[in-house]
């Protein structure tokens, strides 16, 4: 038997130096090392050897294998290599040209124009306040005075995560930035009740809300809540903040208008368009054919807003506004579906 096993190892050697290619490899292997092959079936005759002639052989077996092994990993290594030379012969490459770079991140445009929104913001002398996401259903509705049957309240149009059977009070994700007013006015007016401080903040977030998603309509957006409490303010004030901000924003020539509204938490109500630059005011799907597009809703804080934040509304006005920053990218950028900012598409995101 021992003959034989050389005679094994000699033939699988030989025909190894006749291997080519790693496809060729793996044929070899099949038949000099797989699990019907010759040297495979010494192992399993062991049994019916002599018992005296068993260890002897056992051994040598063991021995081709592991050399054979050995060597099979050695020709796949020099395949390996000849395949790598040969390809940089014949492919046109320049091994010494550098690497490609690595992708640098950059920022998202809704975070791009929400700096730019703080700076303009904070030129005026406001400052950012962060509320929380999750509200209850008595800070985003009921102290900012929406009557208990409004049609914002249905669960159609907010995402309610918990609720108690007994509680009036369930806990919703915030379908506006409006009820960090409550919380900035509570927080200010804590310090001094008797004489609280004046206000001048914005507040950005993300909001949610159950809306039918369009390309003007998403169902989380973020917003800018600004809020402005003191003493003799008047609309006149507001329009001319909003004004501002908008010639900052889009330009000195920018056309905006100013058209009557209703919220709950604001008396009078207005929104505020920007021409659309989308269609340069001829219409579009972005500003519904009409050329404008809305941006912001703004007001003059109603006194039983004040009075819920501990400010009392005969010593004290305010006005407040809402600004969409995705309608503001939307208009600055020319783009024309509000969708595009939450597919995360590497192609729409690499523009900015």
């Amino acid at each position: 038997m021992l003959p034989q096993l050389d005679q094994i190892e000699e033939t699988a050697l030989s025909a190894l130096q006749n291997v080519k290619d790693e496809e060729s490899l793996e044929k070899w292997r099949v038949v000099y090392l797989g699990r019907s092959s010759k040297l495979m079936q010494v192992f399993d005759s062991l049994g019916q050897m002599p018992k005296e002639e068993r260890p002897a052989i056992g051994r040598r077996a063991n021995q081709i294998r592991q050399a054979l092994e050995a060597e099979m990993i050695n020709r796949g290594e020099t395949l390996r290599q000849e395949a790598l030379k040969k390809s940089l012969e014949t492919e046109r490459l320049d091994v010494s040209l550098p690497g490609r770079p690595i992708a640098l991140g950059r920022l998202h445009p809704i975070t791009r124009t929400l700096r730019e929104i703080y700076k303009v913001f904070a030129d005026m002398g406001f400052q950012v306040y962060l509320s929380r996401d999750v509200e209850t259903d008595e800070m985003n509705f009921q102290l900012l005075n929406f009557p208990l049957h409004h049609p914002a309240r249905e669960m159609q149009d907010s995402y309610y995560i918990a609720s108690d059977e007994d509680s009036e009070n369930p806990l919703l994700l915030r379908t506006h930035t409006s009820p960090g007013q409550i919380r900035a006015m509570r927080e200010f007016s804590s310090q001094h009740p008797d004489n609280p401080p004046p206000v001048r903040i914005i507040l950005p977030g993300m909001c949610y809300r159950y809306e039918q998603i369009s390309a003007r309509y998403e169902i989380q957006f973020t917003q800018v809540e600004g809020l402005a409490v003191g003493n003799n303010i008047t609309f006149s004030d507001l329009k001319g903040t909003l004004s501002d901000f908008a010639r900052r924003l889009f330009g000195q020539q920018v056309r905006a208008r100013f058209r009557a509204s209703h919220f709950p938490f604001t008396e009078p109500s207005a929104e505020m368009d920007i021409e659309c630059f989308v269609c340069a005011g001829r219409g579009c799907a972005v500003c519904k054919r009409t050329g404008w597009l809305e941006i912001l809703g703004c007001g003059m804080v109603h006194p039983t807003v004040l009075s819920n934040g501990g400010y009392d509304p005969n010593k004290y006005v305010g006005f407040a506004f809402g600004i969409g920053p995705e309608r503001v990218t939307m208009l600055r950028y020319r783009i024309d579906d509000i969708r595009y900012f939450w597919t995360n598409d590497i192609r729409f995101l690499e523009q900015f």
